[in-house]
């Protein structure tokens, strides 16, 4: 192979930038010729087709850096219609026109969707990225055994027979940005924490991951009373029950809350907005919300009168979304490390004369981290569904609304470590330089702006 494309689609994570150095460094070492497509599949679809060289001369632009977070070539929403034949033909038309003998998808879920119709047309990989940690399989039976909770929402129920969850059998372990996620989110919980403290009120905290708790169970870095996830409906009785031991015991509570959670009927607890983002997801929004309005009809309006006596019933219980700042800044060490890795993996498999496969992040006791490959169409069930995967059932303890013990096995081999000290050292040195106050940001778009290249 002497030229490949590579482009990011979908949502931004913290480690894309990491995932495209891992790719050039990779493409460095082979000879191969590495372009950015510009804007995702819709950098393709574009009659002039954007790109930027990522390494003249084999070597990486001074653009890309792992340390940043976003990514340089810019992503988008927009994906190929498995069924629109006449955009899959314009596709592989212009990507005859820059002579790639392969593409690189850094992507999730819609990303594969979008890949696999054009791998019948010319070779294509991914590389995994989402903060959901939801790309992947519990374990490699899994898509066969999958049920649907609700076919109007396609939701995937765990089978009341999986087996017991092996840490060593889990396809794609963790997937590049999550852990800056969790960061962001545990250190966001720590902060709500003492104002709810302060104020002896309750405070809910939503996080992001759509329909898989990943997130938030990760959150219990972050130390919350309760943690609620996608995948457990929420027990209002138990819930309030252990709301009320809490407050008694230590005049506040921290509820962390995954934004896809859902009632004891299955309905989603949240506004979820009848439409949907390109990639089919429904739209979620204020299960936070939501879920203050079911405490408050159940508290007695003078509950909190004897510790604020000042107060009325609504002003105790307080909502924040960590939001988008899970998404964004910098990568911590484990993520930009294992993110050049499995971008690294994606130009191998390309070279190995693989096609329609994702690079993966296996654990193993004996190996820790380590990359590996899937056929893409393993992800699917029977009926060609790609499901988002799920906190397995033996990772949370519902009763307790805490990770179990093999949950936190897992959450420790990711994160114990994952913060490295170049991290403390940039927060150090790089937020309160004195001339940053009196400089604007300068944006990496300027510089790519100049690179980029068209037909």
């Amino acid at each position: 192979m002497q030229r490949l494309g590579i482009l990011t689609a979908g949502g931004d994570t913290p480690a894309l930038n990491a995932t495209l150095y891992g790719a050039v460094e990779r493409a460095n070492a082979s000879g191969i010729e590495l372009y950015g497509i510009v804007n995702g599949f819709s950098g393709l679809l574009n009659p002039r087709v954007p790109h930027v060289h990522l390494n003249p001369l084999f070597s990486s632009i001074p653009e890309l850096d792992p340390t940043v977070g976003g990514t340089l070539l810019g992503a988008s929403r927009t994906y190929i219609d498995p069924t629109a034949t006449q955009d899959l033909t314009r596709v592989a038309e212009h990507v005859e026109k820059l002579e790639l003998d392969g593409l690189i998808c850094v992507g999730g879920d819609g990303t594969i969707n979008g890949m696999q119709p054009l791998s019948s047309r010319f070779p294509c990989v991914l590389a995994p990225k989402t903060i959901d940690n939801d790309l992947g399989l519990n374990y490699i039976d899994e898509p066969n055994e999958r049920s649907l909770r609700d076919a109007t929402a396609a939701r995937p129920q765990p089978s009341a027979t999986a087996p017991d969850l092996d840490l060593e059998k889990i396809i794609n372990y963790v997937t590049p940005g999550y852990a800056t996620a969790v960061f962001v989110a545990s250190s966001a919980i720590e902060r709500i924490r003492t104002t709810a403290e302060s104020h002896r009120r309750i405070a809910i905290i939503e996080v992001m991951g759509r329909q898989s708790g990943y997130i938030a169970l990760g959150s219990a870095y972050g130390q919350p009373d309760i943690i609620l996830i996608p995948e457990i409906p929420v027990n209002l009785t138990a819930v309030e029950r252990r709301i009320r031991e809490l407050y008694e015991l230590q005049r506040h509570v921290v509820i962390v809350v995954g934004e896809g959670v859902v009632d004891e009927t299955g309905r989603q607890l949240g506004a979820v907005t009848s439409s949907v983002d390109p990639a089919g997801n429904l739209l979620f929004s204020g299960a936070a919300e939501a879920l203050k309005h079911l405490l408050l009809q159940r508290f007695e309006h003078d509950y909190f009168q004897q510790v604020r006596p000042d107060e009325d019933l609504s002003s105790a219980i307080f909502t924040r979304k960590v939001g988008h700042t899970q998404r964004g800044g910098r990568p911590i060490r484990f993520d930009r490390f294992h993110a050049v890795q499995i971008g690294g993996k994606a130009v191998e498999l390309l070279i190995d004369g693989q096609n329609n496969f994702l690079s993966t992040l296996q654990w193993s006791l004996s190996r820790g981290f380590h990359t590996d490959a899937l056929a893409a169409h393993k992800l699917r069930d029977r009926k060609q569904l790609m499901h988002p995967r799920q906190v397995h059932p033996s990772l949370y303890d519902a009763t307790r609304f805490q990770p179990t013990s093999l949950g936190i096995n897992y959450l420790n081999n990711i994160f114990t470590g994952a913060i490295g000290s170049e991290d403390v050292e940039h927060i150090r040195c790089a937020l309160f330089p004195p001339h940053k106050i009196g400089t604007r940001y300068q944006s990496v778009n300027i510089d790519i702006q100049r690179r980029m290249q068209s037909l």
